[in-house]
């Protein structure tokens, strides 16, 4: 069977030190080793510019944003909804309205299954997902699906961890109402070549959901040129704040999507007879938000795009070729995921040994892997493992931190193995 594949990325020149640099807990040791991390998969770490970002708003800007009046809470609007401009850049969206802030990709994915999907999908409908989604893309639409009486279907992927075309074409029929699917799996680095899919779909009329978590960091991202509906991230994934995120969507959906949560923000007026809803994107941002992180993730998107996206690509590629290419060569040691269009995630078993305890061993010597189902439990069955130890990488990881997992990976196997 046939597969998708993406185009291949070019490797400018790249400046790791530099980098390196903005990021203080990477000069740290951990148990007597410099730290070597190596879980940005779950979340990165933060480079000054978002520090100070955060400081600044406590220390001078603290206040709540669009009903004050006074110049601590016009300052914070003013910085609250100047990263909304700077998502709207980030993504290349058409308008800053498209842009709702959400307290991550989970988030935002929970927004569009309980407005829009509950408004598209009903008995005998089906949402199709894939077989590599993480969880947030998964049960939110199981929850959907039971409710409204639907049905849940997937697109399975073949032992390199892409998506098998021929199942996706067969799998977007008439009963289809919406497909979800992963920009990047989050387990297995595969890049989903997303506008071949959201192509497919919508010559059918499908919409399509995007979870980005996983893409945002590694890639220039442009939701116009993908033509997808919906693209929601986390700003903890690409070097911002934890509890913050964005979800972008096309305007003609968000004007007919009611609102999920009620409260603060999202009202124009009350009364104890009916209440008249704020204008897209309030309508969907109830209550008070983290307004530091939101401030803050101004400064990581922006951080990001002085990088050089595409440098910084080619930088995590040669990195994860590096990566590959030793982790094989010790015996005992399976990739799963050797998808040829990848970022830099790499997910490994040990024979013998559980990821657990090679996550256990590795951190003694100042190594932070992931070790689990890393929130996408089917796709481990799909694998037949329970679990997998996973490095992934980012824009300041160095050549010498992959010589220092394999040797550390090396070590473990000879302990245990």
């Amino acid at each position: 069977m046939a597969s998708l594949s993406s185009p291949t990325r070019s490797r400018p020149a790249f400046d790791v030190e530099a980098v390196r640099r903005d990021f203080p807990a990477l000069q740290q040791q951990v148990n007597g080793h410099p730290l070597v991390y190596l879980d940005n998969a779950a979340t990165t770490q933060k480079p000054l510019p978002v520090l100070e970002a955060l400081r600044g708003y406590y220390e001078r800007d603290c206040a709540n944003i669009h009903r004050s009046i006074h110049q601590l809470g016009e300052r914070a609007t003013e910085a609250f909804e100047h990263t909304r401009l700077v998502a709207q850049r980030f993504l290349g969206a058409g308008s800053a309205r498209e842009i709702v802030f959400t307290a991550g990709a989970t988030a935002g994915l929970n927004l569009v299954a309980q407005t829009f999907g509950r408004m598209r999908v009903g008995s005998g409908d089906e949402v199709l997902i894939t077989a590599m989604e993480h969880h947030s893309n998964i049960v939110p639409w199981q929850m959907l699906c039971q409710e409204k009486g639907a049905r849940l279907a997937v697109v399975p992927i073949n032992d390199a961890g892409e998506l098998i075309w021929e199942a996706l074409e067969e799998r977007l029929t008439p009963r289809t109402r919406l497909l979800a699917v992963t920009h990047v799996s989050n387990a297995l680095g595969t890049i989903n070549p997303l506008r071949q899919i959201v192509a497919a779909a919508h010559a059918r009329q499908i919409p399509v959901v995007v979870d980005g978590a996983q893409a945002v960091a590694h890639m220039p991202v442009s939701v116009a040129e993908l033509d997808c509906d919906f693209y929601a991230f986390s700003g903890h994934k690409i070097y911002g704040p934890t509890g913050v995120g964005v979800l972008y969507g096309k305007s003609e959906w968000l004007e007919r999507m009611p609102p999920w949560q009620g409260g603060g923000d999202m009202i124009r007026s009350v009364s104890f007879e009916g209440t008249t809803y704020n204008r897209v994107p309030y309508k969907f941002e109830a209550g008070t938000p983290h307004i530091a992180g939101v401030i803050a993730l101004a400064a990581a998107l922006e951080y990001a795009l002085r990088l050089d996206p595409a440098a910084a690509a080619g930088h995590e590629d040669g990195l994860r070729a590096l990566a590959a290419e030793r982790l094989a060569a010790i015996p005992g040691v399976r990739l799963i995921g050797t998808a040829p269009q990848k970022v830099g995630v790499l997910s490994f078993v040990i024979e013998g040994i559980h990821p657990h305890d090679v996550s256990t061993l590795l951190d003694q010597q100042g190594i932070a892997v992931r070790a689990g189902h890393h929130c996408a439990q089917p796709l481990m069955e799909r694998y037949g493992v329970a679990a997998t130890s996973r490095a992934s990488l980012a824009a300041y990881n160095t050549r010498q931190e992959i010589e220092a997992l394999a040797a550390g990976v090396a070590q473990v196997k000879e302990m245990l193995g």
